[in-house]
């Protein structure tokens, strides 16, 4: 009786792939995450470092600047590293890009609609580090901007994270949109009885004093009557956006004095009423 040898296919397999792992340069590819890590790490310490620290101009630009950065040198350390591994060819990486889609998919769903939102949100710039936005309830500056999520610095100080996939269901209300100012507005609700058009006139002023005004943009005073009495607006930009609180509260107090000194009378609006 002859026996015949048959080779264990599991052992072949197990010998080709540590064959295959012999052949990788573990070193390089450390190397590469490495110095991937330390650039990003540098880029957002430095970036928003001189973005506070130079010119006004720029300050916006070098913000902006950050998570495309970011998500650029991610994207060549894979690009990177991934032929290093693997012998990529068109249908591997369909196959195992494929195969990787769905158990992600599958596995971290929320996570990975964010992380798809937070790509959207670097390349479309809803919002960049800078600009002030408003979340629901939340408003404040955008200080980063990551892969999953957006964070805002509230008036109050308050740091709120807020994931990417926001983007998907609900609106998102930018104030400067990239820009290096934003209006500002300062409202009153005035008695029906007084001299709208001196009033206008003395409104207007209050904003063209301002210590915080911007001569870039035109100001203006509106005015429409309500059930509470004439809703009025000052409607200005500050010169450096950063200073938009101290500017209305600028305005508003001498808002105040200048609605006096007209003989008007300010009344107050029911809570929860809608303004005009």
């Amino acid at each position: 009786m002859r026996y015949r040898l048959v080779a264990d296919p599991t052992a072949a397999q197990a010998d080709q792939l540590m064959r295959s792992l012999g052949d990788i340069n573990f070193v390089k590819i450390a190397l590469i995450v490495i110095g991937t890590w330390a650039t990003i790490f540098l880029a957002r310490r430095m970036l928003p470092y001189l973005a506070e620290r130079g010119p006004s101009r720029a300050r916006l630009f070098l913000l902006g600047a950050v998570p495309v950065a970011r998500l650029g040198l991610l994207a060549v350390a894979i690009g990177w590293i991934v032929p290093l591994v693997f012998n990529v060819t068109f249908q591997n990486f369909l196959v195992i890009a494929g195969a990787a889609s769905v158990a992600v998919g599958f596995a971290f769903k929320d996570y990975v609609s964010s992380l798809i939102a937070g790509i959207v949100a670097i390349v479309e710039r809803p919002y960049r580090p800078g600009d002030w936005v408003r979340f629901g309830e939340d408003y404040g500056e955008v200080t980063n901007v990551g892969l999953r999520a957006v964070t805002v610095n509230t008036p109050d100080d308050n740091v709120v994270t807020v994931p990417h996939e926001t983007l998907w269901t609900s609106n998102i209300v930018n104030g400067n949109d990239g820009a290096r100012t934003l209006q500002c507005v300062a409202e009153f609700y005035i008695a029906p009885e007084h001299d709208a058009v001196a009033l206008r006139a003395a409104l207007t002023d209050v904003a063209l004093t301002s210590a915080f005004l911007s001569y870039d943009h035109a100001v203006t005073v509106v005015l429409k009557e309500t059930p509470y009495g004439t809703h009025y607006k000052i409607r200005a930009y500050p010169f450096d956006m950063r200073d938009q609180f101290v500017f209305i509260s600028d305005m508003t107090a001498r808002g105040k004095q200048a609605i006096t000194s007209c003989g008007a009378r300010q009344v107050i609006v029911p809570a929860g009423a809608t303004a005009a």
